[in-house]
């Protein structure tokens, strides 16, 4: 494929199509060789295999001059200290979720996913329409970090237990594995969040250590084997309605970069922004039935529960937000846009996909 080409099918979206002239194309391109640390494993290839689609593209994009060296979560860094080793040069990028690092400041987790914040779609506007890339940049600089959006798991699951989850009786003492801000917001009604690798998940799960288990979606759930020692499969995750994935970049190595390599990683991270939920959307569909047919029992949140958790994640914010002002601040702009957005969200698109998810439940699809 060639550079012009590439270019072209690639653009999306008004903020940079038409971004690259013909004679910027026409420029020498630098020998360029950078290293990118990935949080997932190769096993996860739908969110791991986002960092090898951005390389191809660059690779393409430039002749070969520019290219991004793709490495799996242990090969370098461990998959929890990507966006440090990108922050202090230790390799030029990682691919890693923003709210891994929330422990450091809880603004960390804005640019990727905080419950009952925006799905996908509202992330998408947010962060591309919405001066949510650039706000969320001004916090990153202070990491000395330039972040895009690279990918999203669209809403997740909201686990695997090996009880059902009635009431929120049943939430108190609840031994789960759950990470991040929605740990500390279920600590409020008596869960004891637990942290735990991966690769442990699912002995720790068996053996009764923990209750339940919280991961990503039908996909990526299915590989790790839940369903055969904790059946009920709750939703939704309402701590991540549309996670965004992200390409951060070392401050310094990003502003040496030639103006072109910049505007070819943009195009390159913002499609492959869309092509990770295009994945997800396909593979989960076939996933969910899969697991059905394999013993797994769907269930959704109460309304009491989700009420609960809600109002606990409300006040959650309102601490952080008194003794925070980057958590405010972007907190403010998401959180002003999501009212408009779920009041337009309603209108169309939720009449549309329910009167069709009726026809879907009554065998007529």
């Amino acid at each position: 494929m060639d550079r012009r080409s590439f270019l072209t099918k690639a653009a999306v979206g008004g903020t940079i199509a038409g971004a690259l002239a013909t004679p910027a194309l026409a420029q020498t391109n630098p020998k360029v060789t950078w290293r990118l640390t990935s949080s997932f494993p190769k096993s996860l290839d739908t969110i791991y295999g986002g960092a090898e689609v951005l390389s191809r593209m660059v690779k393409e994009a430039t002749d070969g001059n520019f290219q991004i060296q793709v490495f799996s979560a242990g090969e370098l860094v461990g998959g929890l200290q990507a966006a440090d080793a990108a922050s202090s040069g230790t390799v030029e990028a990682c691919h890693t979720v923003a709210y891994y690092y929330w422990g450091k400041d809880p603004t960390w987790a804005l640019g990727s996913a905080v419950p009952f914040a925006l799905n996908a779609r509202g992330m998408n506007a947010w962060h591309y329409h919405g001066g949510g890339i650039d706000l969320y940049n001004e916090f990153m600089a202070k990491q000395n970090l330039f972040a895009l959006p690279g990918g999203n798991t669209g809403a997740q699951m909201g686990g695997w237990f090996r009880k059902e989850i009635k009431t929120l009786a049943d939430m108190k003492g609840l031994k789960m594995r759950v990470g991040g801000f929605a740990g500390k917001v279920m600590e409020r009604l008596g869960v004891v969040p637990q942290q735990i690798a991966g690769g442990d998940l699912y002995p720790a799960l068996e053996k009764g250590t923990i209750d339940g288990v919280e991961w990503v979606g039908p996909y990526d759930d299915e590989k790790l084997g839940f369903y055969k020692v904790a059946p009920y499969y709750y939703y939704p995750g309402w701590w991540e309605g549309g996670p965004t994935v992200h390409f951060m970049f070392n401050k310094d190595a990003w502003e040496k970069l030639p103006p072109l390599y910049q505007k070819i990683l943009r195009i390159a991270a913002q499609a492959e922004d869309q092509d990770m939920l295009a994945k997800y959307d396909w593979k989960n569909t076939k996933a969910i039935k899969s697991l059905i047919a394999n013993g797994a029992q769907l269930r959704p949140f109460s309304g009491e529960i989700m009420q609960a958790c809600f109002d606990a994640t409300i006040a959650t914010y309102a601490e952080i937000e008194s003794t925070n002002a980057d958590f405010k601040k972007i907190w403010g702009s998401i959180n002003d846009f999501r009212k408009d957005w779920y009041f337009w969200d309603q209108v169309a698109e939720y009449n549309y996909d329910t009167f069709l998810m009726i026809q879907q439940r009554g065998g007529k699809l």
